[in-house]
């Protein structure tokens, strides 16, 4: 992710948590993930030890990926009109080739924990809560994961 992408990235971050996650959420959890999401919090993000991808077609971004410390998932959304055509599989595919560790993790929502164990994720605890965000701890073993792309 390039600084030219950051508006492209959060407006896509938003909509989809807008689209699928909101509803679930609490006023207050929906501030945090707006704080999160915004165009500032990436720029500060990139300058941290966290690789932040995107796919884009003809220049246009149609999703996101973050992966911090080498070893945590986080933000990954794709655009709501271009998801379930790869696009997804093929960001963490791609990120996961820059895991620091054997063992990546996830605070997935609960609305995408489905999606997450289809990428071979394993639920990890029960559902916990931070900022009123709720999320399902989980990790992929990247040892013994299928190759995923």
């Amino acid at each position: 992710m390039d600084e030219k992408d950051v508006e492209a990235v959060s407006a896509i971050c938003i909509v989809s948590f807008l689209r699928s996650i909101a509803d679930t959420l609490s006023k207050e959890g929906i501030s945090t993930f707006s704080t999160i999401a915004a165009s500032n919090a990436f720029l500060d993000r990139m300058k941290g030890d966290n690789l932040i991808l995107v796919a884009e077609d003809d220049g246009k971004i149609e999703g996101v990926i973050e992966l911090k410390e080498g070893r945590h998932v986080a933000m990954f959304f794709i655009s709501p009109e271009r998801q379930k055509k790869g696009i997804g599989r093929k960001l963490l595919s791609s990120v996961l080739n820059h895991a620091k560790v054997e063992t990546v993790t996830v605070k997935a929502s609960l609305s995408s924990v489905p999606a997450y164990e289809k990428y071979r994720f394993e639920r990890k605890g029960e559902t916990g809560e931070s900022a009123d965000l709720v999320y399902q701890p989980m990790e992929l073993k990247l040892n013994k994961a299928l190759k995923i792309s």
